[in-house]
């Protein structure tokens, strides 16, 4: 059994100083929200191996802001990947499907849209209200939660991960019944 958890970073600064998008910071809003999101992560008993983040300065401020929270080992591997930024759905299933298979829980932290295509494409089963909700909106600091019947990342298919929650900083849990 695999796990994945995809986090979108937390909510940016528009009105920052920055030359481009790539170094826009977070926000008041996002630096409240992605603590948050790290309990969730800890609440929910994820304990990922290895983190794959953008190197964007949001979802690097992101992962910094959650990471406390998570409490996760201190050997937990975290690479910062030029490749998402901005990574299309193609983009990031080769990403995953390039992971060793040491690692039985990821965490990916990244951007929209090309983050919520993989979800949404990824995701072929779950509870109906939390599936229905990751499908319609990924808003800024959510998390979805994907479990895959499989033994290597390099066999995960699109539709064959189980959505087993989706969080987000203004609904929090959502939840329903079984499909």
């Amino acid at each position: 059994m695999l796990t994945l958890a995809i986090l979108r970073h937390a909510k940016s600064e528009w009105d920052a100083p920055a030359d481009d998008d790539f170094d826009r910071p977070l926000n008041p809003r996002g630096l409240m929200a992605a603590p948050l999101a790290g309990e969730m992560i800890a609440a929910l008993g994820l304990k990922p191996s290895l983190i794959l983040c953008s190197s964007a300065k949001r979802t690097r401020e992101t992962l910094d802001v959650a990471m406390p929270e998570m409490k996760l080992p201190s050997h937990t591997e975290i690479v910062t990947d030029d490749k998402l930024y901005l990574a299309s759905f193609m983009t990031l299933i080769e990403v995953l499907r390039e992971t060793r298979d040491v690692h039985k829980c990821v965490l990916i932290i990244g951007h929209n849209p090309g983050l919520h295509e993989f979800a949404v494409a990824l995701a072929g089963s779950g509870d109906t209200g939390p599936l229905t909700a990751m499908q319609d909106r990924f808003p800024t600091a959510a998390l979805a939660v994907l479990e895959f019947k499989r033994s290597h990342w390099r066999d995960v298919r699109s539709g064959e991960g189980r959505l087993t929650a989706f969080w987000t900083p203004k609904k929090g849990l959502e939840t329903g019944p079984r499909r």
